[in-house]
Protein backbone atom coordinates (compact mmCIF):
# COMPACT_ATOMS: atom_id res chain seq x y z
CA UNK A 1 0.00 0.00 0.00
CA UNK A 2 1.02 3.22 -1.09
CA UNK A 3 0.03 6.58 -0.38
CA UNK A 4 0.09 8.10 -3.95
CA UNK A 5 0.44 6.06 -7.25
CA UNK A 6 2.41 8.72 -9.61
CA UNK A 7 1.87 7.91 -12.98
CA UNK A 8 4.17 9.43 -15.37
CA UNK A 9 7.94 10.53 -14.57
CA UNK A 10 8.40 13.70 -16.54
CA UNK A 11 8.44 17.68 -15.26
CA UNK A 12 4.57 17.62 -13.70
CA UNK A 13 5.08 13.95 -12.21
CA UNK A 14 8.51 14.73 -10.99
CA UNK A 15 7.58 17.75 -9.46
CA UNK A 16 4.14 16.20 -7.56
CA UNK A 17 6.32 13.15 -6.15
CA UNK A 18 8.95 15.84 -5.04
CA UNK A 19 6.36 17.31 -3.10
CA UNK A 20 4.80 14.47 -1.71
CA UNK A 21 7.95 13.07 -0.48
CA UNK A 22 8.64 16.85 1.60
CA UNK A 23 5.15 15.87 2.79
CA UNK A 24 7.09 12.55 3.78
CA UNK A 25 3.89 10.33 2.04
CA UNK A 26 4.71 7.07 0.69
CA UNK A 27 4.78 7.31 -3.50
CA UNK A 28 5.92 5.54 -5.93
CA UNK A 29 6.63 6.84 -9.59
CA UNK A 30 5.56 4.35 -12.55
CA UNK A 31 7.40 5.60 -15.87
CA UNK A 32 7.97 3.89 -19.03
CA UNK A 33 10.65 6.39 -20.17
CA UNK A 34 8.40 8.09 -23.14
CA UNK A 35 8.77 11.78 -22.62
CA UNK A 36 7.20 13.53 -25.14
CA UNK A 37 10.72 16.02 -25.99
CA UNK A 38 12.80 12.82 -25.66
CA UNK A 39 14.01 12.97 -29.09
CA UNK A 40 14.66 17.28 -28.31
CA UNK A 41 18.26 18.04 -28.48
CA UNK A 42 17.65 21.38 -26.26
CA UNK A 43 14.57 22.52 -23.93
CA UNK A 44 13.91 26.27 -24.37
CA UNK A 45 12.21 28.57 -21.37
CA UNK A 46 12.63 27.06 -18.10
CA UNK A 47 13.52 29.30 -16.10
CA UNK A 48 17.58 29.02 -14.52
CA UNK A 49 17.47 25.86 -17.11
CA UNK A 50 17.20 27.60 -20.55
CA UNK A 51 18.68 25.90 -23.21
CA UNK A 52 18.90 22.40 -21.18
CA UNK A 53 18.95 18.78 -22.41
CA UNK A 54 15.97 17.46 -21.50
CA UNK A 55 17.78 14.03 -20.70
CA UNK A 56 19.98 16.15 -18.37
CA UNK A 57 17.18 17.97 -16.95
CA UNK A 58 15.42 14.89 -16.27
CA UNK A 59 17.94 13.72 -14.58
CA UNK A 60 18.75 15.83 -12.33
CA UNK A 61 14.93 16.10 -11.74
CA UNK A 62 14.94 12.11 -10.75
CA UNK A 63 17.61 12.56 -8.58
CA UNK A 64 16.50 15.47 -6.37
CA UNK A 65 12.99 13.71 -5.74
CA UNK A 66 15.11 10.39 -5.41
CA UNK A 67 16.94 11.86 -2.20
CA UNK A 68 13.36 11.92 -0.37
CA UNK A 69 13.49 8.68 0.98
CA UNK A 70 9.67 7.59 1.11
CA UNK A 71 9.64 7.81 -2.58
CA UNK A 72 10.55 5.36 -5.12
CA UNK A 73 11.12 5.08 -8.77
CA UNK A 74 9.60 1.86 -11.54
CA UNK A 75 10.61 1.91 -14.90
CA UNK A 76 7.60 0.22 -15.94
CA UNK A 77 4.11 1.30 -18.17
CA UNK A 78 0.73 1.78 -15.97
CA UNK A 79 -2.17 -0.43 -18.15
CA UNK A 80 -5.03 -0.35 -16.17
CA UNK A 81 -6.63 1.58 -13.53
CA UNK A 82 -9.72 0.72 -10.87
CA UNK A 83 -10.94 2.41 -7.57
CA UNK A 84 -11.69 0.03 -5.32
CA UNK A 85 -15.01 -0.62 -2.68
CA UNK A 86 -13.15 0.89 0.10
CA UNK A 87 -11.93 4.04 -1.84
CA UNK A 88 -8.38 2.85 -2.65
CA UNK A 89 -6.88 2.24 -6.15
CA UNK A 90 -5.12 -0.49 -7.73
CA UNK A 91 -3.08 0.12 -11.22
CA UNK A 92 -1.83 -2.59 -12.85
CA UNK A 93 1.82 -2.52 -14.59
CA UNK A 94 3.17 -4.97 -16.45
CA UNK A 95 5.07 -6.23 -13.58
CA UNK A 96 2.21 -6.31 -10.85
CA UNK A 97 0.00 -4.27 -9.26
CA UNK A 98 -0.06 -1.31 -7.34
CA UNK A 99 -2.25 -0.30 -4.41
CA UNK A 100 -2.52 3.21 -3.25
CA UNK A 101 -5.27 5.51 -1.60
CA UNK A 102 -4.46 8.20 -4.13
CA UNK A 103 -3.43 8.62 -7.80
CA UNK A 104 -1.82 11.27 -9.51
CA UNK A 105 -1.60 10.86 -13.25
CA UNK A 106 0.68 12.96 -15.26
CA UNK A 107 0.51 10.84 -18.46
CA UNK A 108 1.11 13.49 -21.05
CA UNK A 109 0.27 13.00 -24.69
CA UNK A 110 1.55 11.43 -27.55
CA UNK A 111 2.04 13.36 -31.01
CA UNK A 112 1.25 12.47 -34.41
CA UNK A 113 4.32 12.55 -36.52
CA UNK A 114 4.20 13.26 -40.70
CA UNK A 115 5.65 10.00 -42.36
CA UNK A 116 8.60 11.20 -44.04
CA UNK A 117 12.34 10.30 -44.72
CA UNK A 118 14.62 11.35 -42.29
CA UNK A 119 11.99 13.00 -40.57
CA UNK A 120 13.46 11.42 -37.01
CA UNK A 121 16.98 12.29 -37.99
CA UNK A 122 16.06 16.02 -37.91
CA UNK A 123 13.21 16.05 -35.27
CA UNK A 124 14.47 17.58 -31.76
CA UNK A 125 17.38 19.55 -33.78
CA UNK A 126 15.42 21.26 -36.77
CA UNK A 127 11.96 20.01 -37.00
CA UNK A 128 9.74 20.83 -34.10
CA UNK A 129 6.03 20.58 -33.13
CA UNK A 130 5.82 24.04 -30.84
CA UNK A 131 6.60 27.10 -32.09
CA UNK A 132 6.23 28.56 -28.69
CA UNK A 133 9.37 26.30 -27.49
CA UNK A 134 11.31 26.56 -30.45
CA UNK A 135 10.17 29.60 -32.76
CA UNK A 136 12.87 31.82 -31.61
CA UNK A 137 15.72 29.51 -32.91
CA UNK A 138 13.59 30.16 -36.66
CA UNK A 139 14.72 33.88 -36.40
CA UNK A 140 15.45 35.00 -40.22
CA UNK A 141 14.83 31.62 -41.26
CA UNK A 142 12.86 29.91 -44.32
CA UNK A 143 10.86 27.58 -42.68
CA UNK A 144 8.24 24.86 -43.83
CA UNK A 145 4.89 24.13 -41.34
CA UNK A 146 3.38 20.04 -42.40
CA UNK A 147 -0.09 20.32 -41.84
CA UNK A 148 -3.57 20.89 -43.79
CA UNK A 149 -6.17 21.68 -40.94
CA UNK A 150 -7.93 24.67 -40.51
CA UNK A 151 -5.94 25.36 -37.52
CA UNK A 152 -2.72 25.32 -39.11
CA UNK A 153 -3.42 29.04 -40.52
CA UNK A 154 -2.81 30.53 -37.24
CA UNK A 155 0.08 27.42 -36.75
CA UNK A 156 1.76 29.29 -39.50
CA UNK A 157 1.03 33.04 -39.41
CA UNK A 158 2.23 32.49 -35.92
CA UNK A 159 5.61 31.43 -36.68
CA UNK A 160 6.05 34.91 -38.94
CA UNK A 161 6.55 36.18 -35.28
CA UNK A 162 10.21 34.76 -36.50
CA UNK A 163 10.67 33.64 -39.34
CA UNK A 164 11.41 35.03 -43.11
CA UNK A 165 9.06 32.92 -44.89
CA UNK A 166 6.58 30.07 -44.01
CA UNK A 167 5.18 27.23 -46.87
CA UNK A 168 2.69 24.88 -45.84
CA UNK A 169 2.77 21.76 -47.26
CA UNK A 170 -0.02 19.50 -46.64
CA UNK A 171 1.28 16.17 -47.50
CA UNK A 172 -0.89 15.22 -49.41
CA UNK A 173 -4.15 16.33 -48.10
CA UNK A 174 -6.29 18.66 -49.38
CA UNK A 175 -6.13 22.31 -47.68
CA UNK A 176 -9.12 22.51 -45.03
CA UNK A 177 -9.62 25.66 -44.49
CA UNK A 178 -11.81 28.26 -45.76
CA UNK A 179 -11.17 31.36 -47.66
CA UNK A 180 -10.74 33.43 -44.73
CA UNK A 181 -7.98 31.58 -43.68
CA UNK A 182 -6.77 31.45 -47.47
CA UNK A 183 -7.11 35.27 -47.37
CA UNK A 184 -4.99 35.61 -44.18
CA UNK A 185 -2.10 33.47 -45.57
CA UNK A 186 -2.22 35.52 -48.96
CA UNK A 187 -2.13 38.80 -47.35
CA UNK A 188 1.09 37.63 -45.28
CA UNK A 189 2.78 35.79 -48.89
CA UNK A 190 2.53 32.15 -46.79
CA UNK A 191 1.73 29.62 -49.76
CA UNK A 192 0.14 26.49 -49.50
CA UNK A 193 1.52 23.62 -51.79
CA UNK A 194 -1.29 20.93 -51.62
CA UNK A 195 1.77 18.24 -52.27
CA UNK A 196 3.33 15.41 -50.32
CA UNK A 197 6.73 16.05 -48.09
CA UNK A 198 9.05 12.25 -49.34
CA UNK A 199 12.12 13.38 -47.61
CA UNK A 200 13.94 15.37 -45.55
CA UNK A 201 17.65 16.34 -46.50
CA UNK A 202 20.59 17.58 -44.94
CA UNK A 203 22.68 16.16 -41.49
CA UNK A 204 21.38 16.57 -38.31
CA UNK A 205 21.31 20.39 -36.87
CA UNK A 206 21.70 21.61 -40.79
CA UNK A 207 18.52 20.93 -42.25
CA UNK A 208 18.76 21.79 -45.94
CA UNK A 209 15.48 21.19 -48.19
CA UNK A 210 12.39 19.22 -48.23
CA UNK A 211 11.68 17.44 -51.47
CA UNK A 212 8.05 16.64 -52.70
CA UNK A 213 6.02 14.26 -54.30
CA UNK A 214 5.61 16.39 -57.72
CA UNK A 215 9.35 16.83 -58.31
CA UNK A 216 9.64 20.36 -55.72
CA UNK A 217 12.06 20.84 -53.57
CA UNK A 218 11.75 23.70 -50.43
CA UNK A 219 15.19 25.14 -49.13
CA UNK A 220 14.44 25.32 -45.87
CA UNK A 221 16.33 25.81 -42.40
CA UNK A 222 13.73 24.17 -40.10
CA UNK A 223 10.09 22.41 -40.16
CA UNK A 224 7.51 22.75 -37.89
CA UNK A 225 4.52 20.42 -37.85
CA UNK A 226 0.86 21.23 -36.76
CA UNK A 227 -1.25 17.44 -37.54
CA UNK A 228 -2.39 16.15 -34.12
CA UNK A 229 -1.74 15.17 -30.70
CA UNK A 230 -3.68 12.83 -28.49
CA UNK A 231 -4.05 13.38 -24.74
CA UNK A 232 -3.14 9.54 -22.90
CA UNK A 233 -6.04 9.64 -20.53
CA UNK A 234 -6.66 5.43 -20.71
CA UNK A 235 -6.46 5.62 -17.33
CA UNK A 236 -8.55 8.80 -16.49
CA UNK A 237 -11.20 6.83 -18.93
CA UNK A 238 -10.71 4.01 -16.74
CA UNK A 239 -10.98 5.78 -13.37
CA UNK A 240 -14.44 7.67 -14.53
CA UNK A 241 -12.64 11.29 -14.30
CA UNK A 242 -14.34 13.67 -16.90
CA UNK A 243 -12.56 14.76 -20.05
CA UNK A 244 -12.59 18.10 -22.00
CA UNK A 245 -13.76 18.18 -25.83
CA UNK A 246 -9.96 17.81 -26.68
CA UNK A 247 -9.49 14.70 -24.53
CA UNK A 248 -8.13 16.75 -21.83
CA UNK A 249 -8.48 15.74 -17.88
CA UNK A 250 -10.70 17.95 -16.77
CA UNK A 251 -9.07 19.48 -13.12
CA UNK A 252 -9.64 22.21 -10.91
CA UNK A 253 -7.35 24.75 -9.77
CA UNK A 254 -5.68 22.63 -7.20
CA UNK A 255 -5.30 19.61 -9.79
CA UNK A 256 -8.29 17.75 -8.75
CA UNK A 257 -10.05 15.63 -11.03
CA UNK A 258 -13.91 14.70 -11.09
CA UNK A 259 -13.00 11.50 -9.21
CA UNK A 260 -12.22 12.27 -5.61
CA UNK A 261 -8.73 10.72 -4.56
CA UNK A 262 -7.66 10.98 -8.67
CA UNK A 263 -5.19 14.04 -9.61
CA UNK A 264 -3.59 15.18 -12.63
CA UNK A 265 -1.03 17.31 -13.89
CA UNK A 266 0.90 18.66 -17.12
CA UNK A 267 0.38 18.31 -20.79
CA UNK A 268 -2.42 15.78 -20.41
CA UNK A 269 -4.73 18.35 -18.66
CA UNK A 270 -5.80 21.70 -20.68
CA UNK A 271 -3.77 24.86 -20.80
CA UNK A 272 -0.28 26.14 -22.05
CA UNK A 273 2.21 22.79 -22.96
CA UNK A 274 5.32 24.00 -21.88
CA UNK A 275 7.99 22.26 -19.40
CA UNK A 276 8.16 24.61 -16.99
CA UNK A 277 3.77 24.86 -16.88
CA UNK A 278 3.97 21.12 -16.28
CA UNK A 279 6.41 21.51 -13.40
CA UNK A 280 4.25 23.98 -12.39
CA UNK A 281 0.88 22.37 -12.59
CA UNK A 282 3.13 18.89 -10.98
CA UNK A 283 3.60 21.11 -7.72
CA UNK A 284 0.39 22.16 -7.17
CA UNK A 285 -1.58 18.87 -7.44
CA UNK A 286 1.28 17.49 -5.61
CA UNK A 287 0.81 20.00 -2.61
CA UNK A 288 -2.87 19.46 -2.93
CA UNK A 289 -2.73 15.85 -3.32
CA UNK A 290 0.00 15.52 0.28
CA UNK A 291 -2.66 17.82 2.24
CA UNK A 292 -5.64 15.64 1.34
CA UNK A 293 -3.82 12.88 3.07
CA UNK A 294 -4.31 14.86 6.71
CA UNK A 295 -5.57 12.65 9.18
CA UNK A 296 -5.91 9.43 7.45
CA UNK A 297 -3.54 6.75 8.96
CA UNK A 298 0.12 6.86 6.91
CA UNK A 299 1.10 4.05 4.24
CA UNK A 300 3.26 1.60 5.45
CA UNK A 301 6.59 2.64 5.90
CA UNK A 302 6.09 6.71 5.59
CA UNK A 303 6.62 8.48 8.74
CA UNK A 304 3.15 9.60 10.85
CA UNK A 305 2.08 12.21 9.66
CA UNK A 306 1.35 15.42 11.37
CA UNK A 307 -1.70 17.35 12.98
CA UNK A 308 -4.91 17.59 10.78
CA UNK A 309 -5.14 21.45 10.89
CA UNK A 310 -8.41 21.72 9.77
CA UNK A 311 -9.95 18.61 12.03
CA UNK A 312 -8.40 20.56 15.03
CA UNK A 313 -10.00 23.76 13.88
CA UNK A 314 -13.25 22.97 13.08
Amino acid sequence: MYDVVVVGGGPAGLSAAGWLGRYRRRVVVVDGGEQRNRWADKSHGYLTHDDADPKELLGAAQGQVDAYRTVEFRKDSATTARREDDGTFVIETNSGSLRAKRVLLATGVVDEFPEVEGFFEHYGASVFHCPTCDGYEAEGCEVVAFGWSSEVTGFALGLLEWAARVTVVTDGSRFEGDQVCRDALDRHCVEVLEDEAVALTGTRGNLREVRLRGGGVLACQLVFFSIAHHPRNELAVQLGCRLTGEGCIEVDHEGLTSVAGVYSAGDVTPGMQLVQVAAAKGTVAGVTCALSLRGERPAPGAPPPGVDVEAELS
